[in-house]
């Protein structure tokens, strides 16, 4: 009788591993001290949207997380710097503008800001499954 628990935990296994749960980080220019990192969290293996969260930080003086929305595992996500130093976040349609000099600074944008997105930095993407930080010298389209 003790089999029957350790079979239906093999059986299981399977549909737990479908889950995502990982992140990639965007270093600022001076390291990992200063970053954006994106996290995907599939809470339920049965359904496949993901939920995106942004941590903003500027250590040891500000971190911050902020909710994206959810997306799926392919979702993509582009990040562009404002001359102010902010960043620009677009998920699908939906654009956030973000700082790092508190990283308390976070809104959702109705529109293009009127100066531009800024210089395009590149696009958080999945490839072969594993989200990675993927840095563009142009376009982000």
């Amino acid at each position: 009788m003790r089999l029957r628990p350790i079979l239906f935990s093999l059986l299981a296994l399977p549909l737990l591993s479908a889950c995502v749960n990982d992140s990639a980080v965007y270093e600022i220019g001076d390291g990992q001290e200063h970053s954006l990192t994106l996290v995907r969290e599939q809470p339920y293996f049965w359904n496949n949207r993901v939920n995106l969260v942004l941590i903003v930080s500027r250590m040891p003086a500000c971190l911050r997380r902020h909710e994206l929305g959810s997306g799926t595992e392919k979702t993509r996500v582009d990040v562009w710097q404002a001359p102010s130093g902010a960043f620009v976040i677009r998920v699908g349609k939906r654009m956030y503008v973000t700082e790092t000099q508190t990283c308390e600074g976070f809104a959702p944008l109705d529109a293009e800001p009127p100066g531009g997105l800024g210089e395009f930095k590149g696009s958080f993407r999945a490839d072969d499954g594993k989200l990675v930080f993927a840095g563009e010298a142009a376009g982000g389209k």
